[in-house]
């Protein structure tokens, strides 16, 4: 397959390359009516080594807090690499499945710090937890989810799939598929897929389009392959962005062209 170059836009009729405007210049028309946020662990650092930034929740919070007043639906899944990583502690020894599920309890931990982030920007959220532990979040049930999100709430999809094994990119994709959402935003602290590593190669060539299969065969480090794969089962886009910029999710909800975009179709 060949290897994408760097970013020349490519029409898809599944996503609009541009804004869509109101006709009197007012707010961006949402492209999308529900979208699903994932963000990492390590996104809630800021400029910590450890644990979590208020800061940053708050600034995320804002930008949430701005795609959802323009009508779009939103479910975050959020990481907790910030606090645990389960894969890194049964590389010293630590038992997998023990370590995967204190991280889902780092994940619920993130879930609760950014609540009260976006609460604090005026936004109705509820924390839903794979992993039962009713007194700080509501157990994942789907139709519930779902209601959450046509009343207008955002919800936070905590402890990844609930099952060690997994990680919250794969727990993203299967909560993307089951609330029906129409793209998934893959929020880094990269403005894109690269073919290297860009922090470590100066020469590495950015992706604007590529297709699942591309990103299982050529490896690349965006998300697992079990994450890729269950997206390209259900046709879902994935949109991998630059979270340190600000607007970078109103623009992908509204329908711009920004970072690199995951389809089944053809690549630019």
């Amino acid at each position: 397959m060949a290897k994408a170059t760097k970013a020349t836009t490519a029409s898809d009729p599944g996503v609009s390359p541009g804004v869509d405007a109101t006709p009197e210049g007012g707010a961006p028309r949402p492209r999308y009516r529900r979208i699903l946020l994932k963000l990492s662990g390590e996104a809630l650092l800021g400029s910590r080594q450890y644990g979590v930034d208020p800061n940053f929740c708050a600034f995320i919070a804002a930008q949430v807090a701005e795609v959802h007043r323009l009508g779009v639906e939103i479910g975050i899944v959020v990481g907790g690499g910030n606090i645990f990583r389960g894969l890194a502690a049964a590389a010293k020894g630590m038992d997998r499945a023990t370590g995967d599920y204190i991280g889902m309890l780092a994940t619920v931990m993130n879930a609760l710090a950014l609540q009260d982030a976006l609460e604090k920007s005026g936004v109705p959220t509820r924390v839903m937890s794979a992993i039962g532990m009713n007194e700080v979040a509501e157990p994942y049930i789907r139709r519930r989810a779902v209601r959450h999100l046509e009343k207008g709430r955002v919800i936070i999809l905590a402890a990844g799939t609930g099952n060690p094994y997994f990680t919250t990119d794969t727990a993203a994709a299967l909560r993307a598929v089951e609330i029906g959402a129409e793209i998934i935003l893959k929020a880094t602290k990269v403005d894109g897929v690269y073919d290297s590593d860009p922090l470590t190669n100066p020469d590495a060539i950015r992706y604007e389009r590529l297709t699942y299969s591309q990103v299982l065969t050529q490896r690349l480090r965006v998300l697992d392959a079990t994450a890729v794969s269950l997206c390209m089962e259900n046709d879902t886009p994935i949109v991998v962005f630059d979270l340190n910029q600000p607007q970078n999710i109103t623009r992908v909800a509204v329908g711009e062209t920004v970072g690199t975009l995951i389809t089944g179709g053809n690549p630019a």
